[in-house]
């Protein structure tokens, strides 16, 4: 069975430039809203669990992460343009599609975390686009010979540490139901 991919999805990480510009673009845009929400009193009334890093890191290392995932993903349309075997084009087009997934589901969490305050929600974003980053680099491995996997791999830590921190905050702060 082969796995369709839109020519637009292909086309935006063939180009190192704009494979690596656009997670980071979209990154800086989607970070916006947190410098704000950072200072005002629903955050820093939150109770977070033990481990949380300073939040003076959070640009640096996400700037990092959005660069090397956006290379993963020109390698990945390399291996995909040079396959020989559609067992390896479907493995490549289905990686690239969670690529653009998990990227979305990234983009969102921002949202429903610091502007709509949904903690929970942002939760069930967050183990979802970690288990889809998860797969999409396992996807990506063998095209690319496990080059994929080293820029990809930091990416997969953070977010499950990431997820750690979420769902701590979430339990933290979750309001009991009452007994009616």
């Amino acid at each position: 069975m082969s796995v369709y991919l839109p020519d637009i999805l292909l086309a935006v990480p063939r180009n190192p430039v704009v494979a690596v510009g656009l997670p980071l673009t979209f990154g800086m845009l989607s970070g916006s809203p947190t410098r704000d929400a950072v200072k005002g009193p629903w955050y820093n009334n939150l109770q977070f669990p033990p481990g949380r890093p300073p939040s003076q890191i959070f640009p640096f290392v996400w700037s990092a992460l959005y660069a090397s995932m956006g290379y993963a993903s020109h390698l990945a349309v390399r291996a995909h343009d040079a396959a020989l075997t559609s067992e390896v084009q479907d493995a490549t087009a289905t990686g690239l599609l969670l690529y653009f997934g998990q990227l979305s589901l990234n983009f969102a969490w921002t949202t429903l975390f610091f502007v709509r305050n949904e903690v929970e929600l942002a939760l069930a974003d967050s183990v979802l686009m970690t288990g889809m980053s998860l797969y999409m680099t396992k996807l990506f491995h063998g095209p690319t010979n496990g080059r994929t996997t080293w820029f990809l791999a930091p990416y997969c830590a953070w977010l499950s540490y990431a997820t750690y921190i979420n769902a701590g905050t979430w339990w933290l702060n979750r309001t009991p139901r009452r007994n009616l």
